[in-house]
């Protein structure tokens, strides 16, 4: 067998067609059923995150019927437009599994050295597992690239500096607000990035930080492990006089701040200036929003220039992983020679 990657990520599409073609991981075990059934793929992993929409293949059939079919099996789901295809990449090994390295490594994510994406691909790895879609190919590859991505973090000063779309979000209200000591911040959303962003706003000196989640014990747990205000999620609109960042990050299916909803609200705070940041994917916030008059909306793809300017300070650490990314895959093109002989694909070095 051999393995391929089919994907598009925040390089290949903006915001608006990652949303449309992100995978719930409510409907990960379907999709993944599907992809094996339909005999797309022997064996898969869906990998999606707010950045990016990948499947992990290992396929017998050939590279040029496969790819055509994973593709169409991302778009088609949503009913998608046809000029998207041409958003998406497509690699085949050993450029695919040196990919995989990169990813899990935080390599190729939008904040080089980034950590959560490990964790976002252990999650994706870990469901396909439970549910029956990978074997001894995709096992023993992602299980290397777990190997690839410890070393890394451990070996190297990657993480130094900003290294999460949270901390970059932060970052930028620095940018906005000289100072946030008299500030009052709201994160909507307590998952791993909102809690991280809650983390952030407390290291940078926020005067206040409110925290609400659909989950009340979880808003409850991230406001007094921070020293912060838990907001039943039902209410949090009625803090909006006292609020001058909201950052969030929830997975609700629609927006959850229109333009009419803000409309009162900002009525109701006498059209104080309001920074918004939208860190959800699907969005959470309108794009409407930004028309209106002291309100000042970003999106996750906004980010990308702070975390360009934390690229270019980390360029001699994301060198040196690049090499050890080198070396392991050479480790895993030289087992194949010696254990299958030079015409096998890569793949095969896990099948004996």
């Amino acid at each position: 067998m051999a393995i391929v990657v089919v994907g598009i990520n925040h390089r290949t599409a903006p915001v608006e067609v990652r949303e449309r073609l992100a995978f719930a991981d409510a409907d990960l075990p379907d999709a993944l059923r599907r992809l094996t059934d339909l005999g797309i793929a022997d064996e898969a992993v869906i990998l999606s995150t707010c950045n990016r929409v990948e499947i992990y293949a290992a396929i017998t059939r050939p590279f040029t019927e496969v790819v055509p079919r994973l593709r169409e099996f991302i778009v088609e789901r949503e009913g998608a437009k046809p000029d998207i295809p041409g958003q998406f990449y497509s690699m085949f090994e050993p450029d695919s599994v040196k990919h995989l390295f990169r990813v899990a490594s935080g390599l190729d994510s939008m904040v080089v050295g980034e950590t959560e994406v490990f964790g976002q691909v252990k999650r994706a790895y870990d469901i396909a597992l439970r549910h029956g879609a990978t074997g001894r190919v995709l096992n023993r590859i992602f299980q290397r690239a777990f190997n690839v991505a410890k070393q890394i973090r451990s070996q190297t000063n990657i993480q130094r500096g900003s290294v999460s779309v949270a901390s970059v979000a932060v970052d930028l209200t620095e940018r906005i607000f000289s100072s946030l000591g008299d500030k009052t911040a709201m994160v909507i959303g307590a998952g791993d990035t909102g809690e991280k962003a809650a983390k952030a706003l407390l290291s940078r000196g926020i005067g206040h930080l409110l925290v609400t989640n659909r989950s009340p014990e979880r808003a409850l747990a991230v406001a007094y492990a921070l020293g912060g205000q838990a907001v039943p999620y039902d209410d949090w609109q009625r803090a909006f006089g006292r609020i001058d960042i909201v950052i969030t990050s929830t997975s609700a299916p629609g927006y959850i701040l229109d333009r009419s909803r803000l409309g009162s609200l900002m009525r109701e705070r006498q059209y104080r200036p309001l920074l918004l940041i939208d860190m959800g994917v699907p969005r959470n916030i309108d794009p409407e929003v930004a028309l209106m008059e002291n309100v000042f909306l970003y999106n996750i793809d906004d980010l990308k220039g702070i975390a360009n300017d934390a690229l270019r300070q980390r360029q001699e650490e994301i060198a040196r992983c690049e090499v050890l990314i080198l070396d392991k895959l050479r480790d895993l093109l030289s087992a194949r020679s010696n254990e299958t002989g030079p015409g096998s694909g890569l793949a095969a070095c896990f099948d004996s």
